[in-house]
Formats: structure tokens, C-alpha cells, sequence
């Protein structure tokens, strides 16, 4: 395994409803990163439309490509390999970006790499942090996936406790759609908290089983909440809201690296972006290392695709063109 080799590695991120594709050179020299969002094709409807996401992916991703290579001014046979994430995700949106990343690794003769979205999540804090290295702690926290992680080596994880109903960010578009605030949920309820107080008491789901969470009580008790008090004031519950589940968070993961004496905790996923998560982990900055990549990498990004696709270039683990996408992948499979 040689780590001072300089692969160009181009990475394609289709999994939901982001079309992003990046060049990375070696460990973390970016030559593009671009991301085209599909939030306004998607906001009328509240939500991801599957089939809108995957139509949307097939018309901007050959386009977005031809100016990656613009950007980083070198030719498509100047790569030393095509990654992709192959799960998990929606079924359309994965089936583009692998079936492009596959035409393109047979069309240029170079090595195919899959990449675990999750683990991606992951490696967005190498790229902002060159001098991180495994072990340490994540809390990886995302509209589908909410997760407490030892990660012990670049490719070796444990899921320390997982939620075990809603996702975080899934609660925050619930809660988001609960108080007509529009989609995407978590930015809008984080941006009218700003002007509010935590008035009201929602539960703090902090002590059931383990290191798990469960965020779908929290979620019921808001939607009664406003229907029994309708005259209450929005941004105080969006505040009050928000608290209760970036408390539980944090409360979960530096409990546990406390207890195990883990320094370094790293946070990732969309949630991350979370300016009140951010923080509320910055409170422990006198007794744990805390990590959180820049913004523009915590939402899906091709970038942190390709940096985990260095890690697997450099071990030379390819994957073959008849390659599958998992839509339901979790974690244990890189």
C-alpha cells in the first residue's frame, strides 16, 4: 500500500436527490467539486419525489461532468479511476450515477471503486482535516441515518447505538411539515429558531436502550402540542423542538466518549451543518477533540466520495462492472 502516490480520481454522487460529481487528486487536492441541487424541483411537493430525482440526475449529470473536467483542466483518460456511490439511497438515483460511472471505467479502461454513502458521510472530515487518522468517535446524523460510530480503522466500524425509528433529520422535516415551514426541514426550523426562545418542554429522548435514539415520540408529542395549542408562537416550538433533539445527541455521544476516554469525536451528515449541534459539542472542547467538516461537505457531495475512494484505490479495491446498487446498504459493508 503506497499513501504517497497521486491518483486522479473521479467520484459521482447520485444517491438522493443531489447531482454531484468531483476530481480529487491524491488525498485531498480538489480539482472540482460542484453540486447541483434539486431542492427546488422537489420544495412544491414537500419532500424527494423518486422518479423527479432520477429524471433530474439523467439530464444534469453528463453536463455537470463535462465542467468538472473544465474546472480541473485535464481530460476524461487522465483519471486513474471512477467511483461512485452504491448505496444506500433511492433505487432511480443510484441505478444513474452507477450506470454512468460504470460507461465510464469501461469506456476509459480504468478501475471501477463503489463507495458506501454512509462511510462517505465519514471521510468528508479527512478532507477538512488532513491529520485525522482512526481511531475515533462519529455521530453521523443525516435525514435517513442517525448513527453513533467507533470508527477503529479507515475500512473497520462499529455501530455503537443507531436510531431506532425516525432519523434526525427526517424529525426535522416532520416536524417542519407539522408547522408549515416548507422542505427542506432542518434549515428552516434552525433559521426561525434564531428568533425564538425554548418556551416549551418537549421530551428529551436521552435514556432508552443503550446509545440508541428514537426521535418518533418526540416528533408525536410536537404534533399534539399544535393542535392542542394552536395559538402558541411557531418559532418558540421550532426552537423548543430543535433543542430536545440536538440535546439528545450530544448528551449520547460525548456520554459515551467520556466513558470510553475516545478524545477525538467526529461529526458528520447534513445534520452537522447545524449551527446549535455545532455548538452545543463546542461545550466540550476542554475535555474532547471535536471535528466537523465545512458546510458545503456535510450535505451529499461527490468530494467525500472520492476521498474514500483513494483510500480504497491505494488498498487496489476495485469493484467489477456487473457491480450492484443497495439501496438499504447499512454500514458493515464498505
Amino acid at each position: 500500500m503506497r499513501e504517497d502516490i497521486e491518483p486522479i480520481i473521479f467520484a459521482i454522487e447520485t444517491s438522493c436527490d443531489e447531482t454531484a460529481v468531483a476530481i480529487l487528486k491524491g488525498k485531498n487536492k480538489l480539482l472540482s467539486n460542484l453540486i447541483y441541487s434539486q431542492i427546488e424541483d422537489h420544495k412544491i411537493f414537500g419532500g424527494v419525489v423518486p422518479e423527479i430525482a432520477a429524471r433530474k440526475h439523467v439530464e444534469i449529470l453528463y453536463k455537470l461532468s463535462m465542467t468538472a473536467f473544465e474546472e480541473a483542466n485535464i481530460e476524461p483518460e487522465d483519471l486513474d479511476c471512477v467511483a461512485v456511490s452504491y448505496g444506500p439511497g433511492l433505487i432511480g438515483s443510484l441505478l444513474i450515477g452507477s450506470s454512468f460511472a460504470k460507461g465510464m471505467s469501461l469506456s476509459l479502461n480504468k478501475p471501477l471503486i463503489g463507495i458506501n454513502h454512509l462511510i462517505g458521510h465519514i471521510y468528508a472530515n479527512f478532507l477538512e482535516f488532513p491529520d485525522l487518522k482512526p481511531p475515533f468517535l462519529t455521530l453521523l446524523v443525516s435525514g435517513g441515518h442517525t448513527m453513533i460510530i467507533m470508527v477503529k480503522d479507515y475500512f473497520d466500524f462499529e455501530i455503537i447505538g443507531e436510531t431506532l425509528d425516525d432519523a434526525a433529520g427526517e424529525a426535522f422535516d416532520k416536524v417542519a411539515r407539522i408547522l408549515d415551514l416548507g422542505y427542506p426541514g432542518g434549515p428552516s426550523i434552525e433559521e426561525l429558531s434564531r428568533k425564538a426562545k425554548t418556551t416549551y418542554n418537549f421530551p428529551k429522548p436521552l435514556y432508552n436502550k443503550g446509545f440508541d435514539f428514537s426521535f418518533s415520540g418526540l416528533k408525536t408529542s410536537v404534533l399534539y402540542f399544535v393542535k392542542d395549542h394552536p395559538e402558541a408562537n411557531k418559532a418558540d416550538i421550532a426552537a423548543s423542538f430543535q433543542e430536545s433533539i440536538i440535546d439528545t445527541l450530544v448528551h449520547k455521544t460525548t456520554k459515551f466518549a467520556l466513558k470510553e476516554n475516545i478524545k477525538d469525536v467526529v461529526i458528520a451528515g447534513g445534520v452537522a451543518a447545524n449551527s446549535l449541534l455545532r455548538s452545543k459539542m463546542d461545550n466540550f472542547k476542554d475535555q474532547l477533540n471535536i471535528y466537523y467538516p465545512r458546510l458545503s461537505l456535510c450535505t451529499d457531495n461527490a468530494a467525500m466520495i472520492a476521498r474514500a475512494a483513494y483510500e480504497k484505490y491505494i488498498r487496489k479495491m476495485f469493484d467489477d462492472l456487473d457491480m450492484d446498487i443497495i439501496p438499504n446498504l447499512g454500514l458493515t459493508k464498505v
